[in-house]
């Protein structure tokens, strides 16, 4: 690590001293002859990794990977913890008044938001093994799987990522949005703002949104002090509506689900509501109508048969993306084999745009690529060439999906991983039978394979938006990408252990089961293919042709599956956030006030969406400490005091964020 004493600095004209502000260009398209110069400058040395932001980095890693497993495991929703922990970086470095700030606080962003990636990969996938279980006892879970899965996706989706860095950071400049990279970079930007005394404001704000709604979701999932889920059937016209016609309507009331939705915002929230509503107002009552789901209820006519259709849309919505995205992957790789050739020019790279060789990441891919075959061959698979088709599937495609979750990133901020792990586990299984490994170990191998993939998607995913927040500032690319290891191993323990502890307290099946719906989705995709069941093709297929004719209108295809296998009462709550999001930004005729109001409301959100993970897993432990799980949920006096309570939340969400700017 270096220290903050630094070699001599170049001698700058006053025009050359770095801005306190982002340059004009920062978000448009460059002209012909037009150049970028980020904050810190490309000619000088800044303080990076220090022990100070290097220890820090790691800190917020392993406190936001638990609040995200915790939170992803529930609603199936993982936060991304880069805007938070840019925040929670100002803050520090303001009070503990740091010089030269900005190249230290990129690296603790960067290494902190390794938790939310590896968070998706892990809990989108290895859940299912204990789904499994409860079925077939001899599926065994232990913490190494847990953690190599983890560990060597995320390890692989930094090195496939980085030979894509330029075209997406540097080459693409102004045409995507990156819109968590924008709002993560105006954060760290007010390090060295003139304006400290805002930062150190919005670090305030961000504590007591973050206590609002830790302490609300604490009381409701350690005492049940009020519904966390309000829903028709608490009544008795509500029941009687779900037993005749299968309606059902229900909404969680958590604050870090309305904070989520805040952030999606109103357009892809109401999407996935759509997906959901389709599912759950269309399909499930005509099944309701037929004599095979007469009985059945609205719920588990959706667990058994109609998220499946989500499935195969969220599966056919992965190939759309690889098929938009294969020009991409070429030229990349073009790009990458003639630096290895040593084609690339003579003149010397700048400090700012400084990547690991290539010679060294394919060196790192080699021997990261060993690793999963060992990994797979003496922990998972016990036949060599059954353990090397594993390897093969696992480095095609996860190759192949890299610049897939990297462009949903740059366009839109969220990453369809769960949806291309789906069609990897198709894909898998597919391939598994057809060599003889099925039955449980056939499940196995299969759920390791995709917490790879998963959480390789999921790193090249969020790391292209901390090199483009890198890119913006300033920082040294060669720095990010070398700490970022660091950040996945520790990140990838604490997960580990996370799950561990919460499948004691809560397990993932049963009434008091964390609903990991994404899991729960692989499971029910992997058992009939792995135990000789009837796979139900025709819904994946559905599923498919539904989403290709989204596509073809211009629907996000993801996004409505996504709300298609997700329960509704997590989908919901993000459509109220997303709604909130909406009025607060077109509160005042005043344009710059509506977005000084929505970027107070997106902080609010962040705060509410932290605290209320964290204290869920404050919850978790105090659980396991003999607290027994509240029950009492669709009781009367709970659903009412749920609906009070959840509209008082709402209030502070839209009233807060209005606070700030002239009154229209």
């Amino acid at each position: 690590m270096k220290k903050e004493n630094l070699p001599p600095q170049p001698d700058l004209s006053p025009a050359e001293v770095d801005p306190v502000d982002l340059p004009e260009n920062a978000f448009r398209e460059l002209g012909a002859d037009e150049q970028y110069r980020p904050l810190m400058h490309p000619a000088r040395v800044y303080p990076e990794a220090t022990p100070y932001s290097v220890t820090m980095g790691l800190v917020l890693a392993v406190i936001f990977s638990a609040a995200a497993a915790y939170l992803g495991l529930k609603v199936g929703q993982v936060f991304e913890a880069a805007i938070p922990i840019a925040i929670i970086a100002v803050g520090m470095s303001s009070a503990l008044k740091k010089k030269n700030p900005l190249g230290q606080n990129v690296i603790i962003q960067s290494i902190g938001a390794c938790s939310g990636v590896i968070v998706a990969g892990a809990i989108f996938t290895l859940p299912a093994l204990y789904i499994l279980q409860a079925s077939y006892p001899e599926i065994s879970v232990n913490f190494l799987q847990i953690f190599l899965s983890s560990l060597l996706g995320g390890v692989l989706g930094i090195l496939f990522f980085i030979p894509f860095r330029k075209y997406f950071v540097k080459d693409m400049h102004g045409k995507y949005p990156f819109p968590e990279a924008t709002a993560t970079t105006q954060v760290l930007a007010s390090s060295v703002s003139k304006a400290e005394a805002g930062s150190g404001g919005q670090a305030k704000l961000l504590v007591i949104a973050s206590l609002i709604g830790g302490i609300y979701d604490y009381l409701v999932a350690t005492f049940g002090l009020w519904a966390d889920v309000v829903t028709t059937t608490a009544y008795s016209w509500g029941n009687a509506l779900a037993d005749k016609f299968k309606f059902v309507f229900s909404c969680n009331t958590g604050a870090a689900v309305l904070g989520l939705g805040y952030i999606i915002g109103l357009k892809y929230a109401f999407v996935i509501f759509a997906g959901s509503i389709f599912v759950w107002w269309v399909i499930i009552p005509l099944l309701g109508m037929t004599a095979d789901y007469a009985a059945m209820s609205a719920t588990d006519i959706f667990s058994e048969t109609a998220r499946k259709i989500g499935i195969g849309g969220i599966a056919m919505a992965g190939v759309i993306g690889i098929v938009k995205s294969w020009p991409i992957i070429a030229g990349a790789v073009g790009l990458a084999s003639r630096e290895l050739k040593g084609q690339q020019g003579q003149q010397k790279t700048i400090r700012w745009q400084t990547d690991i060789s290539m010679k060294h990441i394919a060196y790192f891919v080699f021997i990261a690529l060993v690793c999963v075959l060992l990994f797979f061959w003496f922990g998972v698979i016990d036949t060599f060439w059954q353990a090397l088709v594993a390897w093969i599937v696992v480095t095609v495609i996860a190759f192949l999906f890299t610049t897939v979750a990297a462009n949903a990133i740059a366009i839109v901020g969220s990453n369809p991983v769960s949806g291309m792990t789906l069609m990897t586990l198709i894909i898998a299984s597919g391939v598994f039978v057809a060599i003889g490994l099925d039955g449980t170990r056939g499940i196995v191998a299969s759920m390791v394979v995709g917490g790879v993939v998963c959480t390789a998607l999921s790193m090249a995913g969020g790391f292209v938006t901390d090199l483009k927040i890198g890119y913006w500032l300033g920082s040294t690319p060669k720095t990010q990408e070398s700490w970022k290891f660091l950040g996945t191993l520790v990140s990838a323990a604490t997960v580990g252990g996370v799950i561990l502890v919460l499948n004691e307290v809560y397990g993932f099946s049963g009434k008091t089961a964390l609903d990991a719906p994404q899991a729960n989705a692989m499971a029910g995709l992997l058992e009939p293919m792995m135990m000789g069941g009837s796979t139900p093709w025709i819904l994946y297929i559905t599923g498919a042709i539904l989403a290709l004719i989204l596509n073809w209108l211009g629907v996000p295809a993801l996004a409505f599956c996504l709300g298609m296998f997700i329960p509704l009462w997590l989908n919901t709550p993000l459509l109220i956030g997303g709604a909130i999001s909406y009025l607060v930004g077109h509160s005042s005729k005043d344009a710059t006030v509506c977005k000084a109001r929505t970027d107070r409301g997106t902080l609010i959100s962040s705060g509410m969406i932290a605290g209320g993970a964290l204290f869920g897993v404050f919850a978790a432990i105090t659980i396991m400490c003999g607290m027994p799980v509240p029950t009492n949920g669709h009781e009367f006096v709970p659903q009412i005091l749920g609906l009070v309570i959840y509209a008082a939340l709402i209030a502070y969400l839209y009233f807060e964020s209005c606070r700030t700017g002239k009154k229209s």
